[in-house]
């Protein structure tokens, strides 16, 4: 597929977009020294930019792809872009709707007979629908490895039938879901007869004339490939693993992608599904109505203000955005779409803060794509008096475990990897002062990442039932200790 490289006249003096003209893109110079400086001091090893307007593509690339090897970074490196998968996920259910193979308002066990909870109730209830927008209900964040063959969807699937009780039931309160989305690879698998990955690449990928792009580590080798890096004592170290799972690839586990075929991707969806040759990845109405808010999101607008089907939904002045994060062992991506200005960028990393090198997705989203991106919270400069008892207390998943507790120093939030997760990031508790933000919310007093993280509260009794981040974690005990 031809690609055009060529940004419009910037300004000679930075490489800044001119901002008198709508059609403006930056510089490759522009891109690569901006990206190289917040690099540097999000302390980022490698990483690849690109910015789409209409059908002209500008793209960079900074520092390396392994700190072992020093191998460079380039534009056509691939870097694992984690959850953002959950939008191709999501295309293929969406073709499967077009084809009339699925209802998004039936229960899944229309399609997966076998498919079980605890709750037989809310087993019965939930629908692809439920799935496509992080309301199931069930636990969302089971990370098993259920090995490298075919069947790892399969065996899923039957793991939920252990999983614990639901969190809530069906379609009632969001709550982020990676389980979810690979259930919904898995009716995949059902209805198209082959693997997840068999289907992305015969429906979505080829289709799209991508070539940089690939569905596990058999196909990265095949590219020049970052390898993920976590934080270490003295900087950036090596991941211990490529990718994680084979069962978690629909939600995200293993897709890899150059910056720029993942806006080859967005443009399919800024053209509502039509494809360059007037052929279509999707119907425009199944285009659209993922666009359409299905569930209002609980915290901080991170992760926006609603969701629609797959995509983030974010409310911001100037155009409706759509987008997604993703994050795999060190890796970070970033995905902003503008559809109504034909604005898309892209931004990947591999370890270090990814919230940092955000100040430049934010500044482009401004200059060219019209978007006013508003601040994340932050600290209250006045101190909120709250009910301390209400949210003091340990919270869990089967991937971590939160403690707020009391201190003479005031509130502190102790978080520790638990689970599988753990064997592969380390289980080393990190605390962090918190602050209340209102009556119901905390928030970290300090930046992390590039960002002061907050805390929602939920419950109507004398103590939270549920701490949410993105995804809720239950209570399970009422006072809490350091985490160990």
């Amino acid at each position: 597929m031809a690609r055009s490289a060529q940004p419009p006249a910037a300004t000679p003096s930075s490489g800044r977009p001119d901002l008198s003209s709508a059609t403006s893109l930056p510089t490759p110079e522009y891109l690569r020294d901006r990206l190289a400086e917040l690099a540097e001091k999000a302390g980022i090893p490698g990483a690849s930019i690109a910015v789409r307007l209409g059908d002209r593509t500008v793209t960079a690339a900074v520092g390396v792809l392994d700190i072992e090897t020093g191998y460079p970074a380039t534009t056509d490196s691939l870097f694992q872009i984690g959850s953002i998968t959950k939008v191709w996920t999501t295309t293929l259910v969406m073709q499967l709707v077009d084809e009339g193979l699925i209802d998004l308002d039936a229960p899944i066990r229309t399609y997966l007979p076998d498919f079980r909870l605890v709750d037989e109730d809310a087993a019965a209830r939930v629908t692809i629908r439920h799935l496509l927008c992080h309301t199931g209900g069930f636990e969302g964040e089971l990370y098993d490895d259920h090995g490298p063959g075919h069947d790892a969807l399969e065996r899923l699937e039957a793991s939920l039938a252990t999983a614990g009780k639901p969190l809530f039931p069906p379609g009632e309160t969001f709550s982020y879901s990676n389980s979810g989305f690979d259930l919904l690879g898995r009716v995949v698998e059902v209805l198209t007869g082959g693997t997840w990955e068999k289907a992305l690449r015969e429906r979505v990928i080829t289709p799209l004339g991508l070539t940089e792009v690939a569905n596990d580590a058999g196909e990265s080798i095949l590219h020049r490939t970052a390898i993920g890096h976590l934080g270490g004592p003295d900087g950036p170290v090596k991941a211990p693993i490529h990718h994680m799972s084979r069962a978690g690839g629909p939600s995200g586990s293993m897709l890899a992608a150059s910056a720029r075929d993942l806006l080859e991707f967005a443009a399919a969806h800024i053209r509502r599904g039509l494809l360059p040759d007037g052929t279509r990845l999707l119907s425009e109405e199944s285009a659209r109505a993922m666009c359409e808010p299905q569930i209002e999101i609980i915290g901080d607008g991170r992760l926006g203000r609603s969701w629609g089907l797959g995509w983030n939904l974010y409310d911001w002045p100037g155009a409706s955005v759509i987008g997604h994060d993703g994050g795999t062992i060190g890796h970070g991506a970033m995905l902003r779409v503008v559809p109504s200005r034909e604005f898309s960028v892209a931004l990947l990393t591999n370890g270090g803060a990814l919230y940092v090198a955000f100040d430049l997705v934010r500044e482009l989203l401004g200059t060219v794509g019209g978007v006013e991106v508003p601040d994340l919270p932050a600290p209250p400069a006045e101190p909120v008096s709250i009910d301390v008892g209400y949210v003091v207390g340990r919270y869990a998943s089967p991937a971590m475990r939160i403690d707020i507790a009391e201190t003479e120093d005031g509130l502190t939030f102790t978080a520790q990897t638990i689970g599988p997760i753990a064997e592969l990031v380390g289980d080393e508790a990190a605390t962090s002062r918190v602050v209340p933000l209102d009556a119901r919310t905390l928030i970290t007093a300090e930046p992390e990442g590039g960002r002061h993280a907050s805390y929602v509260f939920l419950g109507a009794g004398e103590q939270a039932e549920f701490l949410h981040m993105g995804r809720a974690l239950r209570r399970v005990r009422d006072s809490a200790t350091p985490a160990g």
